[in-house]
C-alpha cells in the first residue's frame, strides 16, 4: 500500500453509538459522510452528547405536570365513587325486597328543635349526609336537591321534606348549620347532634364517614363520607339511593315513578 493510500485510509473514521470523537485533525466520518474540522466533536444522531440529554424543567413542563396530577386525582375520586355506587347496588340486589336502610334517631335541627325518624312520616324525604366544611361535593349535592324540589313542587306542592344530616358534629354546631343552609333551598332541614348519635344514625343508613370521635372543633381536617341522597317514602321506608352521578332530571323522573307505584300499592293519593 502506498504512503498516500495509507494516509487516506487513516483519515476515514466512523462514529460509534454512545461515543463521541474529539478530532485533532480533519478526517472523513463514514457514519455521517462528512469531513470534520479540528476541535469539533462528531457523534451519531441517536447518541447525543451529555448537554443535549439533560432536560430543563420549564414552566410549560411544570404546568403539564400539575395538570396531569390534578387529572389523576379527579379520575381516581370518580372511580372511587363509581365503586361505592356499584357496591351499594350489589348490596340492594342481594336484599329480599327493600334494603334495610334507616332506623330510629333523634337529632336537633338548625332551628334548635328536636327531630326524629317519626318526623319523616307522612312526607317523601330526601335524606343527605355531609358536612358544612365540605369544599365542593356537599354544596353540589344540596344544590341538586334544591333543583329536584323546585321541579317536583310544581306538580306535588310541599309533599317533600329535604334533610341534611351532618357527619361532622365537632364543627357543625346548630348556629353553623343555620348559617350554612342560608345558601340553599329554604326548606332544607339541617340536623346535628353528638358524635354517638350521629354515628348511630349513619350506621342505620349505611353511611360511611371518617370523622374521628375526638375531633378538634377548631381543627382543619377533611371528612370522607358516602355520597348518596336517600329517598324515603311517607311510611319512613327506604325507596332509592341516588349517587353523585344521578342528574336532577333522572331523580325527578324516578321519584314520579315511585310516587305512582306507591299510590297503586297503598291506594293512597299523595
Amino acid at each position: 500500500m502506498s504512503k498516500l493510500s495509507s494516509t487516506y485510509f487513516r483519515s476515514l473514521r466512523s462514529c460509534s453509538p454512545g461515543r463521541s470523537i474529539q478530532c485533532q485533525r480533519p478526517y472523513i466520518c463514514l457514519r455521517h459522510n462528512k469531513t470534520t474540522t479540528p476541535g469539533r466533536r462528531c457523534f451519531t444522531s441517536g447518541a447525543p452528547d451529555r448537554a443535549s440529554t439533560v432536560g430543563v424543567f420549564t414552566p410549560k413542563a411544570a404546568a403539564l405536570f400539575v395538570a396531569t396530577g390534578a387529572g389523576l386525582f379527579y379520575y381516581f375520586r370518580y372511580e372511587k365513587q363509581k365503586l361505592l355506587e356499584q357496591r351499594q347496588k350489589e348490596l340492594e340486589s342481594r336484599s329480599v325486597g327493600r334494603a334495610h336502610v334507616g332506623g330510629p334517631f333523634t337529632l336537633t335541627t338548625h332551628e334548635n328543635r328536636p327531630f326524629s325518624d317519626k318526623d319523616l312520616l307522612g312526607k317523601w324525604n330526601f335524606v343527605y349526609f355531609g358536612f358544612t366544611n365540605c369544599p365542593d361535593i356537599c354544596p353540589a349535592e344540596l344544590d341538586k336537591i334544591g333543583s329536584v324540589l323546585t321541579s317536583l313542587e310544581k306538580d306535588y306542592g310541599t309533599l317533600f321534606q329535604p334533610v341534611f344530616i351532618s357527619v361532622d358534629p365537632a364543627r357543625d354546631s346548630i348556629s353553623q348549620m343555620k348559617t350554612y343552609l342560608m345558601d340553599f333551598h329554604p326548606r332544607i332541614i339541617g340536623l346535628t347532634g353528638d358524635y354517638a348519635t350521629v354515628k348511630s344514625t349513619c350506621k342505620a343508613y349505611r353511611v360511611y364517614f371518617s370523622t374521628p370521635p375526638d375531633a378538634d372543633p377548631k381543627g382543619d381536617y377533611l371528612v370522607d363520607h358516602s355520597i348518596y341522597v336517600y329517598l324515603m317514602d311517607p311510611n319512613g321506608q327506604f325507596v332509592e339511593a341516588f349517587g353523585q352521578s344521578s342528574t336532577p332530571d333522572e331523580v325527578v323522573e324516578r321519584v314520579k315513578k315511585e310516587i305512582s307505584e306507591f299510590e297503586k300499592e297503598t291506594g293512597r293519593k299523595v
